[in-house]
């Protein structure tokens, strides 16, 4: 038998629980919906998401607030958990998942190119962060890659 995949596991354990799934990405541009989506029965459970890919989206659409951007930085664990609580309520999910992030290439507002925060709310509330190399298309891909796993993990536990 095949193992599964981490995503795989996430939509089985949501499916099973009766839970939902919302995202909140800027850096990954709409690639971790895209992964978990490609899970077949993914429909029962991930209500949808926001590309948040600039500050006044985060702002409008997710409620991040303008203050919260101005003393952290848009990248930074404070505008993550915003972003997740803001994708939870507005999709009215037990779960979401949020990315921000320097995807490079070079430095943003004085934030290195590979930081990466991750924000997780729900029953469980988890941030992390990351410092990713591997050009724009290995942050992304990483980013992605933990945000997965690292909920398979919270879900698992």
């Amino acid at each position: 038998m095949a193992t599964q995949s981490p995503a795989q596991s996430i939509i089985e354990t949501l499916t099973s629980r009766g839970q939902t799934l919302a995202v909140a990405e800027s850096l990954t541009g709409g690639g971790l919906g895209f992964a978990l989506t490609q899970v077949p029965g993914a429909s029962a459970v991930f209500l949808g998401g926001i590309i948040s890919y600039t500050t006044d989206v985060k702002v409008r659409e997710l409620g991040v607030g303008q203050s919260v951007i101005d003393q952290y930085k848009v990248v930074s664990e404070e505008v993550a958990i915003e972003m997740a609580e803001g994708a939870k309520n507005k999709f009215a999910t037990t779960w979401a998942i949020s990315t921000t992030g320097v995807a490079g290439p070079g430095d943003y507002q004085g934030v290195r190119e590979g930081t990466v925060w991750i924000a997780i709310r729900g029953p469980i509330n988890q941030s992390l962060t990351l410092t990713l190399d591997g050009g724009r298309d290995g942050v992304r891909q990483g980013a992605i890659s933990s945000a997965i796993g690292t909920f398979a993990r919270i879900l698992s536990a």
